[in-house]
Order: C-alpha cells, then structure tokens, then sequence
C-alpha cells in the first residue's frame, strides 16, 4: 500500500495556528498558578470547576473531535478547547473573586485582560458564545443529581402530581 505523502503546506499552516498561541506560552506557568488557586477556591461554582475538568479529559484523550489532518483548525484544537474553557471559567467568576486572586498571586489584571482580548479575537463569537452556555447547562444538570439524592423528597413531589391533596 503506498502511503500519501503530506502537502508541503500542511506543516506552515499547522505553525501559523499555534503562532496565534505563543505569547501566551511564557506565561502559562502563572496563569496555571491563578487557576489552581481559583479551583481550590469553595467560592468558585462547581460547574465552572467542571469546564476545567472537562477540557483537560479532552486534552488528554487520544480520541480528537477535529484530525490534525484537517488543514486550519486540526493541530491546535487543544490549544484552543483549553484556551476556551480557561475563558469561559474565568468570564463566570465574581470580579472581586478574580482580583483578590491576582493581587495575591501579583499578577497584573491589565495582562490577564489583555491576553483574554487576544484569545476572544482569535475564536468566533458564536462559537465562544455556544461555549459560554455550558456552565449553565451543567448547572441545571447538578440540580437534577442533587434532586435524585433526595429520593423522600422526589417521591414526594411525584406523589402530589400525581395525587392531588
């Protein structure tokens, strides 16, 4: 079976998908810092816990919802489903919350905003817009667990559906 060779532009575009990342890169370890502190936080609403979570099980999942071999947007869809949770995670958090954090970790808000101007140019407002209503939607899913650990009070509220008083 003969194998298909690569397109010699594959390579460039790859590159010039993750370019649009790296002034980000050098500051990762800080910013790593700002949201392992906000994630241990009991302030920080577990759902907005959870993008994180789910954007890491991504990450590292060998299953890709796009192939790299897609040209464009098939080698930094990592990249960019982390740097759209971080987003998403950081737009849901109480402003005071978020300050109290940089100033103690002194991180200058001005960089942080900045940087989160850079990434929502770079990713279609539908798009993060579509990504901003997970929290909402996870929600709305703990709601239904925490009801379903309360079995004497679902039975309960079926009862007086279905049996009027």
């Amino acid at each position: 079976m003969a194998r298909r060779n690569k397109s010699r532009g594959g390579g460039l575009l790859r590159a010039l998908n993750v370019v649009a990342f790296l002034p980000l890169a050098g500051r990762a370890p800080m910013y790593g810092r700002l949201l392992w502190a906000l994630a241990r936080d009991p302030r920080v609403p577990t759902a907005r816990k959870a993008v994180l979570g789910f954007a890491g099980a991504y990450i590292l999942s060998p299953i890709d919802l796009i192939p790299d071999r897609i040209p464009l947007v098939g080698s930094f869809d990592d990249v960019a489903v982390m740097v759209l949770a971080i987003d998403v995670f950081l737009e849901g958090l109480p402003e005071s919350l978020l300050k109290e954090k940089l100033e103690e970790l002194g991180i200058p808000e001005s960089e942080l905003q900045s940087d989160l101007k850079r990434v929502r140019r770079m990713v279609p407002r539908p798009v993060r817009a579509l990504i901003g209503r997970i929290p909402g939607f996870l929600d709305r899913v703990g709601g239904i667990v925490a009801q379903s650990r309360d079995p004497i009070r679902n039975a309960r509220s079926v009862n007086s559906e279905v049996i009027p008083t």
